[in-house]
């Protein structure tokens, strides 16, 4: 499920697009190749998720409109339909954001800066049963072993001097502090040792790893990761679009520092603030 606020300003740019052509829904469904029906739950308010990636893909080759700009991360409206089919991939089956593609897009951009803004907090400073709680349905009831592998992998190679740079926002760690929205059901002692062990990785691998916080109300983002220069991808649940254009690197990197810009909470704060979360668990618990 998306953050209603990506729904939402997908939906009005959506609305954009179709008064732009001048068609009906009818004629606009049929005009940028998808049913009808969809385009229709696309523009319901009450709808909460953005479209799969193939929609997306379609919208934009129909109405050469930047798929950037219609997940809203970035101003720039039009883009070539040609552009759109040589820069864009998509990948599916990707039943968490952090999967071996990361680790091997990770890995090519090794020596460049790693920026992402993920979903709740970065998947490889989760401990195992914060991630198997997330991931339930995707993972199973018997995760593989190989998560714990693409974390220490992760690790390693900042350790090893490879920047990173993420974005979260206060409110994804305040639900997680409170067992709020999707952490319902998971333990305060286990959000607890979570908090703490996130606290023990940022002062550790900080200035290298500089994880900050921001405020959703002043600024949203789908997540996305940018691998250096070589790549961007924009996570959708079962979907990555993958971005290989030098252009879109470089607006999502734009927009990557104009969420930076608006951070509550800076690097060198990070593992006091999230350890005085953990504590008042503790004080809660007590």
């Amino acid at each position: 499920m998306a953050h209603p606020s990506a729904a939402q300003g997908f939906r009005d740019r959506l609305e954009r697009v179709i008064a732009q052509t001048g068609l009906n829904q009818a004629g606009f469904s049929r005009h940028v190749g998808i049913d009808r029906s969809t385009l229709s739950q696309l523009l319901s308010p009450e709808n909460d998720r953005l479209p799969r990636a193939e929609t997306l893909a379609a919208i934009a080759k129909g109405c050469r409109i930047s798929i950037d700009w219609l997940l809203g991360l970035s101003q720039r409206e039009q883009v070539g339909a040609e552009l759109v089919e040589a820069v864009l991939t998509i990948e599916t089956q990707a039943h968490a954001p952090f999967d071996e593609r990361f680790l091997r897009w990770h890995a090519e951009a090794a020596g460049r800066k790693l920026r992402t803004v993920p979903m709740t907090f970065p998947d490889f400073m989760k401990t195992d049963d914060v991630m198997h709680f997330e991931y339930a349905a995707a993972l199973g009831p018997d995760p593989s072993p190989a998560l714990g592998d693409r974390r220490r992998h992760v690790v390693a190679s900042v350790r090893d001097g490879g920047e990173m740079e993420a974005c979260v926002s206060i409110q994804a760690l305040e639900a997680f502090t409170a067992g709020k929205a999707q952490w319902e059901g998971l333990d305060s002692a286990t959000r607890q040792i979570q908090l703490n062990a996130m606290a023990a990785l940022a002062e550790e691998l900080y200035p290298t790893l500089r994880l900050q916080l921001y405020d959703l109300r002043q600024t949203y983002s789908a997540p996305f990761t940018v691998f250096g220069n070589s790549r961007a991808a924009v996570y959708l649940g079962p979907t990555y679009l993958v971005l290989n254009a030098s252009e879109h690197i470089r607006t999502l990197t734009r927009r990557f520092d104009d969420i930076v810009r608006t951070a509550v909470i800076q690097p060198h704060m990070m593992a006091s603030y999230l350890r005085e979360q953990a504590a008042t668990l503790s004080q809660k618990a007590a």
